[in-house]
């Protein structure tokens, strides 16, 4: 009995597994459209799209902390943003007392275009998400929160070296 409750587990661990994959796929395809349709390279409308959310969330972003979120180096950022600021879709500022503190904030206009955008999917992904139970979407929220912490430390691990795997450049 034991070992037929840990195979179904199992079994709908990869289902869920494989629904992650597959949503995680559309999503990246979803993020390179948004990209072509602004006309910027995956990568920096990747980082307009980070540097937006987080201000709508109250909390900007570092150029540190930015390079973190997308995983590029401090200098990959650096150019980064030199070419988003150029182009009018960033910008930089010295907001906090320490002067030596760089905030990230969005052109207006790349706000605009992301609810042009990603608009009519919010109102779909609204529509879907209604036919569940508020208490239901709570427990998928703690879910893949808890998903993220452990993908998160299992990451951590890893640029320590402690899963015995090389740790990732």
């Amino acid at each position: 009995m034991e070992e037929a409750v840990r195979d179904g587990v199992a079994e709908q661990r990869e289902r869920l597994m494989e629904s992650f994959r597959i949503y995680g796929g559309q999503y990246a395809e979803l993020s390179r459209r948004f990209a072509a349709w602004l006309g910027l390279h995956s990568t920096d409308a990747t980082a307009v799209l980070e540097i937006a959310a987080a201000e709508e969330r109250g909390t900007p972003l570092s150029p540190a902390r930015l390079s973190e979120r997308i995983s590029l180096s401090t200098g990959a950022t650096t150019a980064l943003l030199n070419r988003l600021e150029a182009a009018g879709h960033i910008t930089r500022a010295r907001e906090h007392s320490d002067r030596r503190i760089v905030t990230l904030r969005s052109g207006g206009h790349i706000q605009e275009r992301a609810d042009e955008f990603f608009g009519p999917l919010a109102h779909r992904l609204d529509a879907t998400m209604s036919h569940y139970p508020p208490q239901f979407l709570e427990q998928v929220e703690a879910f893949m929160a808890d998903l993220s912490t452990t993908m998160d430390s299992h990451l951590t691990e890893q640029d320590r070296g402690d899963t015995g795997l090389p740790p990732q450049p």
